[in-house]
């Protein structure tokens, strides 16, 4: 098949952030028996090299500049998109990405008739969907996580970064998704949880849960148990959702740890920490350290991975790639979103926490107690090796691409 894939975030290297992670693999494999045009943009950070190394894996790479515009934050500007998003329904995050040029090279190529399928590869990229394209051939929108459902976590939790703006886009939102959803003749998620919302809007579409993989290449099972009280959190440190997750912890959670084992250490590992999050580095046992050549050296060298997320909906690449490197696992109900990790008719794989005293209990329990480490690298590992693989993943979408309306 000729299948053109749009992504507006880079996905070369994959270990960019879990949009990238998931755009990569997904294209990795239906590379391998499908011609794949990828459209994406570069931000100043991409370099040649990368470009090239994206180059090898497609049968054509089209490369936009991101939209100038896209990273003015002036209240002019802000009040322009709001506007938008009012009369128009499209929220400001997608507005901000969208380039004419690209939606110009997307319209002369389906008119062409040179793909056969075209995919989007997170919602953000649906806008260059015109509503005739299903006429003419089968539309995909990859939906890493429901915006809607999103927005509405974060104002239950307390933790939007304007709760006013927050609660005026929520019906918007609704709308949004609802509305973007109806152009699509399959839509992909990647939870039971994101399917029921989805199909809540749209009841009469198809959709299709396939989950995130991991790279067992990049990520081995470790061989050795390092002991001691050395933790870990993983993932980008820009957004949001992962902001919260550390600060939470930081605050609420190590210092009493700390209390019970005053060596307890705290690695935060990612690329692009904020200010907020570098700031936690003058506490005491909080090692900021940004983004590394290799995620699962560090994995390797911890005693416990913590995913206390309290926001962000979807499969976390952060827990699969803990669970594969067979580092235990801590987490909260939305770091365990997808995963059958504990329950009367699972194998404990991980301990589930939501509540300080909840995380301090069950890192105390794995601290004092190697067998149980040794239980749930185990069981994580094997997970994620049977249900949780790329090759699945890439697969299932395959089948998603081939199916006929």
């Amino acid at each position: 098949m000729n299948i053109l894939m749009l992504s507006s975030t880079f996905p070369y290297p994959p270990t960019r952030g879990g949009t990238q992670v998931r755009t990569f693999h997904l294209l990795k494999y239906l590379s391998q028996r499908h011609n794949i045009t990828l459209v994406t943009q570069r931000e100043s950070d991409v370099t040649e090299a990368e470009v090239s190394g994206l180059r090898d894996c497609v049968d054509h790479l089209a490369i936009f500049e991101r939209p100038p515009d896209s990273q003015t934050t002036g209240i002019l500007k802000k009040i322009q998109r709001f506007g938008k998003f009012l009369q128009q329904g499209t929220p400001p995050s997608v507005l901000n990405r969208y380039s004419v040029e690209m939606q110009t090279w997307i319209d002369n190529w389906v008119e062409a008739g040179k793909c056969d399928v075209i995919t989007c590869e997170h919602s953000v990229n649906e806008i260059y969907v015109r509503s005739h394209f299903p006429k003419q051939l089968k539309t995909i929108v990859n939906i890493h996580s429901s915006v809607y459902a999103t927005c509405r976590n974060q104002l239950a939790t307390g933790i939007s970064e304007n709760s006013l703006r927050d609660k005026i886009n929520l019906p918007l939102l609704r709308r949004y998704e609802q509305n973007y959803c109806a152009k699509f003749s399959a839509i992909v998620a990647t939870t039971e949880e994101d399917k029921i919302q989805l199909q809540e809007f749209n009841p009469n579409s198809e959709i299709t849960v396939i989950p995130n993989g991991v790279d067992l290449v990049s990520f081995p099972n470790r061989t050795t148990d390092p002991g001691g009280h050395r933790l870990i959190f993983i993932g980008a440190m820009d957004n949001l959702a992962n902001i919260d997750a550390v600060c939470f912890f930081s605050n609420e959670v190590l210092p009493e740890i700390q209390k019970l084992y005053p060596d307890t250490t705290f690695d935060i590992v990612g690329s692009h920490p904020v200010p907020e999050v570098l700031a936690l580095a003058q506490k005491p046992g909080i090692n900021v350290i940004g983004r590394v050549p290799s995620m699962v050296e560090y994995l390797h060298q911890s005693t416990i991975c913590v995913v206390p997320m309290r926001t962000g909906f979807g499969i976390k690449n952060k827990t699969l790639e803990a669970m594969a490197a067979g580092v235990p696992i801590v987490a909260s109900d939305r770091g365990l979103e997808g995963l059958a990790v504990d329950g009367a008719s699972h194998p404990l794989r991980a301990f589930r926490a939501n509540k300080p005293a909840e995380y301090i209990t069950a890192i105390s329990q794995l601290f004092e107690h190697p067998y149980l480490r040794s239980e749930l690298s185990h069981k994580g590992r094997q997970l994620v090796e049977t249900e949780f693989t790329w090759d699945i993943a890439g697969k299932s979408y395959e089948q998603v691409c081939l199916k006929r309306d």
